[in-house]
C-alpha cells in the first residue's frame, strides 16, 4: 500500500469483510459516525487490522481527529509515509 488509492482499497475491503459495509457507501467524503454508523469499538477494530496491514505501529491519536474515509486514508499515508 503506497497510494491513497491502494489505502483506500484496503479499507474498504476491511469494512466490508469486518463491518460488513456496502462497499459503495464507503466514499472518502462517507463520515465514519454519521453515514457509516461507525463506533469506538470499530475503529479500535480497525486500528488494530491496520497494525496488522502495514506492519507499523498505529497509535491511536493519529485517527482521533478522523471524521471522514478521506480523513483516515490521509492518516494511514502519513503514516506509511513518515
Amino acid at each position: 500500500m503506497k497510494t491513497r488509492e491502494e489505502i483506500l482499497k484496503a479499507i474498504k475491503e476491511i469494512m466490508v469483510e469486518m463491518f460488513e459495509m456496502d462497499e459503495q457507501a464507503i466514499t472518502l467524503e462517507a463520515r465514519l459516525y454519521e453515514d457509516l454508523d461507525f463506533d469506538s469499538i470499530d475503529a479500535v477494530d480497525m486500528i488494530v487490522r491496520l497494525k496488522e496491514l502495514t506492519g507499523k505501529a498505529v497509535k491511536p491519536e493519529d485517527f482521533k481527529t478522523a471524521r471522514s474515509i478521506g480523513d483516515v486514508v490521509e492518516a494511514v499515508y502519513k503514516m506509511l509515509n513518515d
